[in-house]
């Protein structure tokens, strides 16, 4: 009987990787488009609401507005809608429904319209409140009914990055042409003319001493580093296994590094001299090899 739930299980579980992996990943905010107004927008992505919603003023219904707003329906609504650099444009489209949204302030009801919203030159059609959302910090708001079945939201908003990427060494003063590999646990860095001070022979015993190396990179600019030995790693490869140094260095987009474990090894032969693995991209990258 266990066996059966745990299979159930296994099964659940890989149909759910597989469904999530034909969705694609959207972080909590995006750059928008509304293709009727020709504008870009830094929206907000929030699984908590039902509808997307369009900041919009001076809104009026043409012939009149009756009192009660679901008598408006089918009618054309003009208003002015407005990004967050301050463009502006005055759109008309016809009322498809009337929205009643609850929050701390109470609950309101609000216009709804059809209008095409997604990123530029793949805008589609969805349904959309219109709302004054001056005070707010974002213009659109991007609900359950434009993501459901096309996106997963990924809050902790790793960035793209391609198979190669200018990445910097802050120890070293210099900036890498880098391969990005995600079939790489760790990071390694080109490192030679190592010299470790009160060296032992059994590399294990070395691990807390300063090492200083000398690191160069493609364009043949070298800088001598000096650095502590956290720990010894065992790499496997084609040409079979091997200990090597591990150092924390500040590696990053020129600007953007932070401190991670990286291997030394003479990599003279390669075509890059730095490789970034999984414990560098972990958390914060996705990689897109097309890019």
């Amino acid at each position: 009987m266990l066996k059966k739930a745990g299979l159930c299980l296994l099964i659940l579980t890989s149909s759910f990787s597989v469904i999530a992996s034909e969705k694609a990943v959207i972080g909590s905010t995006a750059k928008m488009s509304v293709a009727h107004a020709d504008l870009s927008y830094v929206a907000r992505i929030d699984t908590g609401a039902v509808n997307t919603s369009l900041h919009a003023y001076d809104i009026e219904v043409e012939g009149g507005s009756a009192k009660n707003m679901k008598d408006n329906i089918g009618k054309m609504v003009s208003f002015t809608t407005e990004n967050n650099a301050g463009d502006k444009k005055r759109l008309k489209a016809k009322i498809v429904k009337t929205s009643t949204v609850s929050n701390s302030q109470g609950t309101e009801t609000r216009y709804m319209v059809d209008l095409d919203v997604g990123f530029k030159g793949k805008e589609r059609k969805v349904r959309v409140n219109l709302r004054d959302r001056s005070h707010m910090d974002y213009k659109l708001l991007i609900g359950r009914n434009w993501l459901k079945g096309r996106y997963v939201v990924d809050v902790s908003e790793k960035k793209l990055i391609g198979p190669t990427a200018p990445i910097s060494v802050v120890e070293s003063g210099l900036i890498f042409k880098t391969r990005i590999d995600t079939g790489a646990v760790e990071n390694s860095l080109h490192a030679y003319d190592m010299k470790i001070e009160n060296e032992d022979p059994d590399m294990e015993k070395n691990v807390g001493k300063v090492i200083h190396f000398t690191t160069e990179n493609e364009k043949g600019e070298s800088h001598v580093v000096k650095s502590r030995i956290v720990e010894t790693s065992l790499i496997r490869n084609a040409q079979g296994s091997e200990i090597r140094y591990m150092v924390e260095l500040k590696i990053g987009e020129p600007g953007q590094e932070y401190k991670v474990k990286v291997n030394l090894r003479d990599r003279s032969k390669m075509s890059y001299k730095l490789l970034i693995g999984r414990n560098w991209l972990q958390g914060h990258y996705i990689v897109d090899v097309s890019k």
